[in-house]
């Protein structure tokens, strides 16, 4: 009797894989290690149907079609954006690139995931919000991952019940010298404070040894200290996060886990603890598990990249979806990103 449960639990399960199949056309600007690594592994699991791979080099386009079997490769955007079949468009190519390829998916009036930064400035975002707006696009979706990672959702929905009161942020890699660290690494720390925490203002500003950034920010009833440096290594390379709240304290170790430790009790201002009446106890939240190779344990899921292009193909699908990474949403985050520049400028 179990045996035929369990049988029947497994059957569903992979029933219910089996019937996700999109009824549109797909498209994908850019194949860099980062889409090959954490994008198209995912629409590969979610069956979108590419009609198209776009790349700068023939070479490649070649090798893309020898490598995808149906899947027209082509250095021509505009083959794309002609093709009324396609409805929705991935773009993940060199940051610099984004606004201008942007901007004419939206013009097409196609439905865009676009990786970060979609763009280079608050000027430029506010150009896409009006194209969107302009062009009637049915979605827009920004690749800002941490967003839609399991643990970031749980403290966000445990702060939401328990009053923050500060928090500091702590984003070391080694040097990157191919690009802005600003906009292609910095928005996802400076990002991530700004959706959990709202809007901000700087309060202090210190750069060390050129690329190092120290932050106070000041949100609405919180404020927290942010480290940004490119001047540590990419080996041990981390983002941790502690936010201290009138309940206790959480701690979010990448998005791989989180945890929380009670507010020791106190009478009359007499803390316990120190009258060894009171056993500090870490209640872990969330964690990776790595043992087990189920999709909720893969990399691809915990670090919210099978939720964000879940969600936009829903959108482009006509399904119910929830977009926490539209255009609209990330204003505050390029308003940071502005005020950063302008400390910058005026040293």
């Amino acid at each position: 009797m179990m045996q035929k449960i369990i049988n029947r639990y497994k059957r569903i399960r992979t029933e219910r894989y089996l019937r996700q199949v999109c009824q549109q056309d797909y498209a994908f600007v850019g194949m860099g290690q980062h889409s090959l690594t954490n994008l198209y592994p995912v629409l590969h699991y979610l069956n979108v149907p590419l009609k198209y791979i776009c790349v700068t080099s023939k070479d490649k386009a070649r090798l893309i079609e020898r490598r995808w079997d149906g899947v027209i490769a082509t250095t021509q955007i505009e083959e794309i954006l002609l093709d009324p079949s396609v409805k929705g468009v991935f773009v993940s190519a060199a940051p610099k690139a984004h606004f201008q390829i942007a901007a004419r998916v939206l013009q097409s009036g196609k439905s865009l995931f676009i990786e970060k930064p979609p763009c280079q400035s608050e000027t430029e975002l506010q150009e896409l919000i009006e194209m969107q707006r302009t062009n009637g696009t049915k979605a827009v979706v920004v690749g800002l991952n941490q967003r839609y990672a399991p643990a970031v959702q749980m403290l966000k929905k445990r702060i939401r019940d328990d009053r923050p009161l500060n928090y500091d942020i702590h984003y070391l890699t080694g040097a990157y010298p191919e690009g802005v660290p600003l906009l292609d690494l910095f928005i996802h720390p400076l990002d991530l404070v700004v959706w959990l925490f709202g809007k901000c203002d700087i309060e202090s500003f210190v750069e060390i040894n050129g690329g190092t950034y120290v932050l106070m920010l000041k949100h609405k009833n919180v404020v927290g200290t942010i480290e940004l440096s490119t001047c540590h290594s990419w080996h041990n390379a981390h983002q941790s996060l502690t936010v201290r709240a009138a309940k206790g304290s959480y701690y979010l170790n990448q998005a791989d886990e989180l945890s929380f430790i009670p507010k020791a009790p106190s009478i009359m201002g007499l803390p316990l603890e120190k009258l060894g009446r009171f056993r500090q106890v870490t209640e872990q939240l969330y964690r990776h598990d790595g043992f087990s190779p189920i999709l909720q344990n893969n990399n691809v899921y915990t670090q919210g990249y099978y939720q964000e292009i879940k969600a936009f193909v829903a959108a482009v699908e006509g399904r119910a979806f929830r977009n926490l990474t539209n255009l609209q949403s990330i204003e505050p985050t390029y308003q940071l990103l502005e005020a950063i520049r302008e400390h910058n400028n005026t040293r």
